[in-house]
C-alpha cells in the first residue's frame, strides 16, 4: 500500500492516477476524504498534520509514502507538519518515501532555506532508515491557474514578476518521476532538481494559453511595491516577503532548463502549451 499525501492536489492528484493506473494499491490522505473526488478503488482517510492520531492511522499498514505539506513558510517556529509527516512514517516502520520539495531545498541562509532545510533532513536523518527520494522543482504550469477567476471575468490578467522567467514543470511529470521512485529502488537516495523543457515569463505563459483558448489576452504587470504589499497582505511574514522579492529579483534560479526529467522519463518534459490545451476548461467554466 502506498500512501499519498496532498491526494487532492495537483502533484498528489495526478500521483495517485499514475499510481492506480500500474496497478498498485493507493491510500489516499486528505482533510476532507467525503469530498476526495478519486479513481475508483483508492483508498480515502483523513489525515491532519496538527492532528498526530490521524497521521497514525493513516499511515498504518503502508510500504511507501508521498509527503508533502501546504504549510506556508515562516506560520510556525518551523516545518511542524513535514517533522509530523516524518515522524509518523517512522512510526509505522514505512521503508521507501518520496518527499516533495523546492528548488534548491536548504541551500542558502535566508527563513526559506532554513525552512526547508529542516524538512528535507526530517526525510534523510539516517535512523529511521527510510529509502528516501527528495524532489525539488521550481516554478508549476498549474500556477496558471491563479488566473482562472480573472479571465472568466475578462481578457486582462494582472500579475507580479511579468518579466521573470522559469523554466515551469507540469505537475503531471512530477508526479510520474514520483510514481517511479516509489515503485522501484531506482531512485533511493537520489535527490532531483526538476524543470519543464521551456524558460518562460508569465507574459510568455499567457500568450501560449490565450492561443490555446483562441482569446486575445493582455497582461497587466503588477509592480514589484504592489507584489510586496499584496505579499504582506496575505499574511506573508515580512521576513519571508524579504526572501522572496530577493530571490526573485536578484537571481534568475529556476529558469534553467535541467535534463532531470528525460532522464528519468525516457522523453521530453511536457510543454507548457501542452498543459493549457489539457487545462484550457479550467479557465472558461
Amino acid at each position: 500500500m502506498i500512501l499519498v499525501t496532498g491526494a487532492t492536489g495537483h502533484v498528489g492528484g495526478e500521483l495517485v492516477r499514475r499510481l492506480v493506473a500500474a496497478g498498485e494499491p493507493v491510500r489516499a490522505m486528505t482533510r476532507r476524504p467525503a469530498e476526495a473526488r478519486l479513481p475508483e478503488g483508492v483508498e480515502a482517510v483523513y489525515g491532519d498534520a496538527d492532528d498526530p492520531a490521524s497521521l497514525d492511522a493513516a499511515f498504518a499498514c503502508t510500504e511507501g509514502a508521498f509527503l508533502m505539506s501546504a504549510q506556508g513558510v515562516g506560520t510556525a517556529p518551523g516545518p511542524t507538519h513535514d517533522l509530523a509527516l516524518a515522524e509518523a512514517a517512522a512510526r509505522a516502520g514505512l521503508r521507501r518515501l518520496v518527499k516533495l520539495s523546492v528548488l534548491d531545498g536548504g541551500a542558502g541562509a535566508d527563513v526559506i532555506a532554513r525552512w526547508h532545510a529542516q524538512a528535507e533532513a526530517a526525510v534523510t536523518d539516517p535512523s529511521p532508515g527510510f529509502a528516501w527520494t527528495l524532489l525539488r522543482p521550481g516554478r508549476f504550469m498549474s500556477n496558471a491557474l491563479q488566473w482562472a477567476g480573472q479571465l472568466r471575468a475578462g481578457d486582462e490578467v494582472s500579475t507580479p514578476f511579468a518579466d521573470r522567467p522559469a523554466a515551469s514543470i507540469d505537475p503531471a511529470d512530477l508526479a510520474e518521476v514520483a510514481a517511479l521512485a516509489l515503485t522501484t529502488d531506482d531512485h533511493a537516495g537520489a535527490t532531483y532538481e526538476l524543470s519543464g523543457p521551456q524558460s518562460l515569463t508569465p507574459a510568455d505563459e499567457l500568450a501560449i494559453l490565450g492561443e490555446a483558448l483562441g482569446r486575445d489576452l493582455r497582461l497587466r504587470p503588477v509592480p514589484d511595491d504592489a507584489a510586496r504589499t499584496g505579499m504582506a497582505h496575505y499574511g506573508f511574514p515580512p521576513e519571508v516577503v524579504d526572501a522572496i522579492m530577493q530571490r526573485t529579483l536578484e537571481s534568475d534560479r529556476g529558469a534553467e532548463v535541467l535534463p532531470t526529467v528525460e532522464k528519468a522519463l525516457g522523453r521530453r518534459p511536457r510543454t507548457f502549451a501542452q498543459w493549457a490545451r489539457e487545462h484550457a476548461g479550467a479557465f472558461t467554466d
